[in-house]
């Protein structure tokens, strides 16, 4: 599945009031989302594509740099390259993250990623899908159930976005990436584990085949289902 349709949705244009501060969000949530893993677009692509001017991204690619998610080369084949890796779970790393958002606005976000989630689901079941969208929905259900477990929560994202964008709804698309990003720190700060893997490819394949089948209320079951296994390995772990 091309990768333009994700990095439209996640690098929006952003307002102008906060330029700066807006464009250093939009490529931190590009990285953390997986949507970039290699090299940021040319600088004169990513600035039209946000709608800013070239200093701004410039400023905001040197304030990532400084903070390690970002390299920048130079020469013929430089560009901006992503150096964030998410960190590997660690004892009380799950408690942190939680501690950092706070256990209402966990609570809040489940909720947030529950709605808009099977919203999407249901959105996409009661489309008239094309043969290509239709592919490319099996593709990324091939992608995520053939992960190992360093590459699973980023092919994990991508199929979970992918149900977003194929609505043909930027704006269902975004709110859905803005849902992901607020547990993201929360996924990776706990193990991935094949058995959790292993259930979830059956959880996968049922969202899939209910969506292609044009049955929305199963879909909104199977994503519900699977939002709820991984809602409570949060809290299993934060026991």
């Amino acid at each position: 599945m091309d990768e333009s349709p994700r990095l439209t949705t996640v690098l929006r244009p952003v307002r102008a009031g906060n330029a700066f501060e807006e464009t250093v969000e939009r490529l931190l949530q590009a990285i953390k989302l997986g949507v970039v893993t290699e090299k940021l677009p040319p600088e004169r692509e990513l600035a039209v594509q946000l709608g800013i001017s070239r200093v701004t991204l410039r400023e905001a690619i040197r304030a990532l740099q400084e903070a390690g998610y970002l390299t920048v080369r130079r020469g013929r084949y430089g560009g901006a390259f992503v150096t964030y890796a998410p960190p590997r779970p660690g004892q009380g790393d799950l408690r942190r993250a939680v501690a950092d958002m706070g256990d209402d606005d966990l609570a809040d976000a489940l909720t947030f990623r529950m709605a808009v989630e099977c919203g999407a689901a249901q959105v996409l079941a009661t489309a008239e899908l094309s043969g290509a969208r239709r592919d490319a929905l099996r593709q990324r259900l091939r992608e995520v159930n053939s992960a190992g477990p360093d590459d699973y929560r980023r092919l994990d994202t991508a199929f979970h976005l992918a149900i977003a964008e194929l609505t043909g709804s930027p704006l269902l698309a975004a709110t859905c990436a803005d849902a992901r990003l607020r547990v993201t720190d929360l996924l990776n700060a706990i193990p991935v584990l094949q058995r959790n893997i292993e259930h979830a490819a059956a959880q996968h394949e049922a969202i899939v085949t209910a969506i292609l089948a044009g049955d929305p209320e199963a879909a909104r079951r199977a994503v519900a289902e699977h939002l709820e296994g991984t809602a409570a390995l949060l809290r299993g772990f934060l026991a």
